[in-house]
């Protein structure tokens, strides 16, 4: 997903209830250590899911994207 006339990507993800949030905290910083992703967005829905939006700079497209 690319925002338009944005200087960013971004990549919407969703990481499994059950999941906990030190576990989730290491998936997402192992995105941005590996594909230089930040976390641009959370949210925690009631059945604990987590929606997660990642953002890097255009520049950085040549990287890998996020995996969960």
């Amino acid at each position: 997903m690319t925002g338009t006339g944005s200087e960013y990507e971004y990549a919407p993800l969703r990481i499994p209830s059950g999941t906990s949030r030190s576990a989730a905290a290491t998936m997402m910083a192992l995105q941005s250590d590996v594909g230089g992703w930040e976390l641009a967005h959370l949210a925690l829905h009631a059945d604990g899911t987590r929606k997660v939006v990642m953002r890097r700079r255009m520049r950085l497209s040549y990287l890998p994207g996020p995996v969960v």
